[in-house]
């Protein structure tokens, strides 16, 4: 009979607790499915004493990850503590360094260090991997490195943040205001430690930079993503792209061009009838266009203990079946070092902005935008009670260098007030 598959987890929080019960709760169907047995040996975390609602007995406890990362019973480390350096990379490194092979849930880790982890466990011919890090349930992973892995990548875009995602939608349907929504987000728990890894789309420019490497047989390279977050949407923004048949969603968007790879994760207008539109609470959705295939549409739970716990497994299985691919689908050798690009690709914006109520405001604006080559394809006051006046603006398609030249000249025409919201119009 084949030898057991031996498990050590660094990390018993939600996800860490996940796959403890999958472990214990599927033993038979894992076991059959991989052709041995999938056991934990031992497991490490901040707390022993802590009450975690599943049994911990006959696992051996290490209160230093790295001393797990190389204990002679692990064959996987699977690392679920989180965080970009600190014990999750000591113990990765040293997982390695030891010929384990190592499953990981942590985007940040990867984001900042993915290159050199991949190189790492290639050199000690181990595999990496790391299903749970974008996107919880959904094998994005998967369908990159294999199941498209004869297209060429065009574009790959979602909404990689549910909670982000809840707010918005939340926003539209109750009628409250952000920061409302923000507080309910914290009350269910779901915002990170830092809460702007979330609202501020550090979060999913992480899962965006992963993504772009195996799309576009890239290195990873998280600070040359553009980030937004959702911080400046109003109610007022979420109405009115309602009016217009449109819904704003928190969207990443990476794609390789002449100019060089552009990644951007930013608050933009989408169809509300389209895939990403009709996207509601926490769900979690990666679009993917190919040469070939044309474009798949992935969606699923974007968190959570479940999901999530379920993707580090589906890595897990992978290893015990034999099944080994490199980190980012191609030797991390191979991977070349892309040019960052902004996005270049004319599209429509919506503007929003608040005017003195002054005659001839409009006209100063409209001769901003005209004198920056942004062609205004509608424009709209709505009524106010103070001595401001909120206007919104669809502009025609232009280039985002051209917005950028309109925005910075608004403040020398004397009637904006305050800094003026500008959204991506993103067809989908």
């Amino acid at each position: 009979m084949s030898t057991p598959l031996r498990l050590g987890i660094a990390g018993l929080g939600t996800v860490g607790v996940g796959v403890v019960k999958i472990v214990r709760q599927k033993a038979a169907l894992l076991s059959a499915r991989a052709g041995r047995d999938v056991v934990i040996t031992a497991v490490s975390a901040r707390s022993r004493d802590k009450d975690r609602g599943v049994s911990l007995k006959g696992y051996a406890w290490e209160d230093d990850p790295v001393a797990l990362a190389k204990r002679d019973d692990v064959d996987i480390f699977v690392e679920l503590m989180g965080g970009s350096d600190g014990p999750a990379k000591a113990a990765t490194e040293a997982a390695l360094a030891a010929g384990k092979d190592v499953v990981t849930a942590n985007k940040a880790m990867l984001a900042h260090h993915g290159q050199a982890l991949a190189e790492q466990a290639e050199d000690k011919d181990r595999v990496l991997r790391f299903e749970a890090a974008v996107a919880g349930g959904i094998p994005v992973i998967k369908a990159l490195t294999e199941g498209l892995a004869g297209n060429e990548i065009t574009r790959v875009m979602g909404v990689m943040n549910g909670t982000c995602n809840y707010i918005l939608t939340r926003m539209q349907a109750t009628g409250q205001g952000y920061d409302v929504l923000f507080d309910e987000c914290a009350r269910l728990g779901y915002l990170e430690a830092d809460p702007n890894l979330d609202v501020g789309g550090i979060d999913a420019g992480h899962k965006l930079a992963l993504l772009s490497s195996i799309a576009f047989g890239t290195q990873v390279d998280f600070d040359a993503v553009e980030l937004e977050g959702i911080q400046s949407i109003t109610l007022e923004d979420i109405r009115q792209a309602a009016d217009m048949g449109y819904r704003i969603k928190l969207l990443g968007v990476a794609q390789m061009t002449g100019r060089g790879l552009e990644q951007r994760m930013s608050p933009c207008l989408v169809p509300d009838a389209s895939p990403l539109g009709q996207l509601e609470g926490g769900t979690n959705m990666v679009v993917i266009d190919g040469d070939a295939v044309g474009q798949v549409v992935l969606r699923g739970a974007g968190a959570g203990e479940g999901p999530t716990a379920s993707a580090v497994m589906g890595d897990v299985m992978d290893i015990a079946r034999g099944f080994r691919v490199s980190t980012f689908g191609m030797p991390a050798t191979a991977l070349k070092q892309a040019r960052p690009a902004r996005a270049v690709t004319p599209a429509a914006y919506y503007l929003r902005m608040e005017l003195q109520d002054k005659p001839g405001a409009l006209a100063r604006v409209a001769a901003a935008l005209g004198e920056a080559g942004v062609s205004i394809h509608r424009m709209r006051q709505y009524d106010h009670t103070t001595d401001t006046a909120p206007v919104l603006i669809v502009t025609h398609k232009t280039t985002r260098a051209a917005l950028d030249a309109a925005l910075a000249a608004l403040p020398g025409t004397g009637v904006v007030t305050g800094d003026p919201v500008a959204l991506r119009i993103e067809e989908v």
